[in-house]
C-alpha cells in the first residue's frame, strides 16, 4: 500500500500540472500564440515538459498544437497537413480500423479529404474488390500501390495537401452513386452542424453526401471543440459517426434524438 505522504505528493504534483496547463491556456487566449521556449521559461520547466503539456491540451481540445508552440483554434485556417498527420494518430488509426470493418468487400466507396479518412483507406487495403472514388491523392496513391482496386480520381486543381478541388471535381463526383461514403470534417457544432475551413472542399463533400447510399463520418474527439466557419451539412445526413471518445453530453443527446449511430473505437478495435 502507498503511504499517505506518497499519495499527498501525487495529488500535489497532479494539481501543479493542472495549474500549469490552465495558465498555459490562459496565456494562449491572451496572446493568440505562445512559443514552447517562452512557456518553459515562464514556468521554470523543460521544453519537453511543455511539449507534453501542449500535446495533452491539444488532445483535450483546449488549444491547438502548432510547430513551436500553442495557439487558439482558428475558425478560418486549418492546421498544417504535416501536423494533422501526426496529431492523435493512434486514435485515427483505431477509428479507421473500426470504420473499415463496417464496410464489406465487393462494394463502392467515396473517400474525401482528411487524415482520418486516409486512416480508413489504409485499413480498406485488406478488403477485396472495392471501387474507390476519391478527391484525395494520398488515398488514391496508397491504395493503387497496395491493391488491385478500381480507383477513380476526381479531376480538378491539386492542393499542396493532396486534395483535388474545383468544378471538375464536382462534375466527376456527381457522376457516381456509391454504396458508402467515408467523410471527415474539421468541426462539429453543438447543434449537429458539420463544419470545415475551405469552401471548395465543402462543396466536394456536399457532392459526396448527395450521391452515397450510406454515409460514415469519421472524426476524433477534438472535432467537438472546433468551430470552422463553413457549413458542410448536418449530422442528420450521417448514418454512423465513428469517433474515439463518447461525444459530449449536449451533442450526445442530439445524436440520440436524430437516430445517428455512434461507434466509439477502443484500444481493442
Amino acid at each position: 500500500m502507498s503511504r499517505p505522504t506518497e499519495r499527498n505528493d501525487a495529488r500535489q504534483e497532479s494539481s501543479a500540472v493542472e495549474a500549469r496547463r490552465a495558465a498555459i491556456v490562459a496565456a494562449v487566449r491572451q496572446r493568440g500564440f505562445v512559443t514552447i521556449e517562452a512557456l518553459a521559461a515562464s514556468h521554470g520547466v523543460t521544453v519537453q515538459t511543455i511539449r507534453r503539456d501542449l500535446n495533452e491540451l491539444s488532445a483535450e481540445g483546449r488549444l491547438e498544437r502548432y510547430r513551436g508552440g500553442g495557439g487558439l483554434p482558428s475558425s478560418v485556417e486549418n492546421v498544417d497537413y504535416a501536423d494533422r498527420r501526426v496529431t492523435l494518430s493512434a486514435e485515427k488509426t483505431r477509428i479507421g480500423r473500426l470504420a473499415a470493418s463496417r464496410i464489406p468487400s465487393h462494394c463502392s466507396v467515396f473517400i474525401n479529404i482528411g487524415t482520418t479518412t486516409e486512416a480508413v483507406a489504409r485499413e480498406l487495403a485488406r478488403h477485396d474488390d472495392l471501387s474507390i472514388i476519391t478527391n484525395n491523392l494520398h488515398v488514391a496513391l496508397s491504395l493503387a500501390e497496395a491493391t488491385a482496386f478500381r480507383i477513380v480520381v476526381a479531376g480538378g486543381t491539386v492542393r499542396r495537401d493532396g486534395a483535388v478541388l474545383g468544378q471538375l471535381t464536382l462534375d466527376t463526383l456527381s457522376q457516381f452513386r456509391v454504396d458508402y461514403a467515408v467523410i471527415g470534417c474539421s468541426g462539429i457544432d453543438e447543434d449537429g452542424t458539420l463544419l470545415d475551413f475551405d469552401y471548395e472542399e465543402v462543396r466536394a463533400t456536399q457532392a459526396i453526401l448527395a450521391h452515397a447510399k450510406t454515409t460514415f463520418l469519421v472524426a476524433d474527439h477534438s472535432k467537438f471543440s472546433r468551430r470552422p466557419m463553413v457549413r458542410v451539412g448536418s449530422l442528420e445526413q450521417v448514418d454512423t459517426l465513428f469517433t474515439d471518445r463518447p461525444p459530449p453530453a449536449g451533442i450526445g443527446g442530439l445524436i440520440e434524438r436524430i437516430g445517428v449511430t455512434v461507434a466509439v473505437a477502443s484500444d481493442d478495435d
